[in-house]
C-alpha cells in the first residue's frame, strides 16, 4: 500500500524546510498544493481554467476542483509509492475527499505530522523576513541577516518588509489559521493519526522527531 504523509502547521512553522528534508530521507515526492495550483494556472489546464473562473470572481475554488488537481498529481509515476502532502487538506471535508480519492488508488493517509510552535515564536520568525527591492533576495534578521543592515549582499539595493510580514498582519494570519484548521486537527486526532512535533527545536532535531514518529506509527 502506498505511503501518504501529511505535513501541517501554521505559517512560519517551517513546513517547507522540513518537507524538503523528509522528502529526501523518505524517498517520497513533496507535493505542495500551492505548486499544483500554480502549475495548473500557468499551463492553462482544464482544471486551471475552471479554478481561475472562481478566483477571478473572488470566490473560493470548490473542494471537488482542488481534489481533482491533487488526484491528477498523485496519479503520476513518481507518486506510485506515496507522497508527502503539504498544504492539503485544510478542512475535514477536504480530508474526507482525500480519503475517498486515495482509497480508489489503493492508498490511505498513514500519518499526519503537526508542527506545533508558540505564537511568539511564529511571530518572531515571520516578522524577521526582509527582501531586496531589486530582485527579491530574501533575508531574515535572525537566521540570515545581511552583512550590512538594510542592504542586499548581492546587489546592494535597499531591503524592505512586505505588508504580509508586518507584526499585526502576521498575528491575524496565525489567528485565522488556527480558527480554520482546528477542526482538521481534531478530525485526524479522532482517527489516531495526528502526531504533534515540537517545532521549537532545531531543524535537525525536528526532522529526526518526525521520522521517529512515522516509524512508531508504522509499527503500531
Amino acid at each position: 500500500m502506498s505511503n501518504y504523509i501529511l505535513l501541517v502547521g501554521p505559517p512560519g512553522a517551517g513546513k517547507g524546510t522540513q518537507a524538503k528534508r523528509l522528502s529526501k530521507q523518505l524517498g517520497l515526492p513533496h507535493i505542495s498544493s500551492g505548486d499544483i495550483f500554480r502549475e495548473n494556472l500557468h499551463n492553462e489546464t482544464e482544471l486551471g481554467k475552471l479554478a481561475q473562473q472562481y478566483m477571478s470572481r473572488g470566490e473560493l475554488v470548490p473542494d471537488d476542483v482542488t481534489i481533482r488537481m491533487i488526484a491528477e498529481r498523485l496519479g503520476r509515476p513518481d507518486c506510485a509509492d506515496g507522497a508527502l502532502l503539504d498544504g492539503f487538506p485544510r478542512t475535514p471535508a477536504q480530508a474526507e475527499g482525500l480519503d475517498e480519492m486515495l482509497a480508489k488508488q489503493g492508498g490511505r493517509v498513514n500519518a499526519v505530522l503537526y508542527l506545533k510552535l508558540s505564537e511568539p515564536t511564529l511571530v518572531r520568525r515571520l516578522t524577521g523576513r526582509w527582501m531586496c527591492r531589486a530582485q527579491g533576495h530574501i533575508y531574515h534578521q535572525e537566521f540570515k541577516p545581511p552583512k550590512e543592515e538594510g542592504l542586499c549582499d548581492i546587489d546592494g539595493s535597499d531591503l524592505y518588509q512586505r505588508d504580509d510580514d508586518r507584526a499585526d498582519t502576521v498575528r491575524n494570519r496565525i489567528r485565522i489559521y488556527f480558527e480554520q484548521t482546528s477542526p482538521l486537527s481534531q478530525h485526524y486526532r479522532d482517527r489516531n493519526l495526528l502526531m504533534e512535533i515540537d517545532g521549537e527545536q532545531s531543524i535537525e532535531v525536528v526532522t529526526q522527531a518526525m521520522i521517529s514518529a512515522i516509524g512508531q506509527e508504522a509499527r503500531s
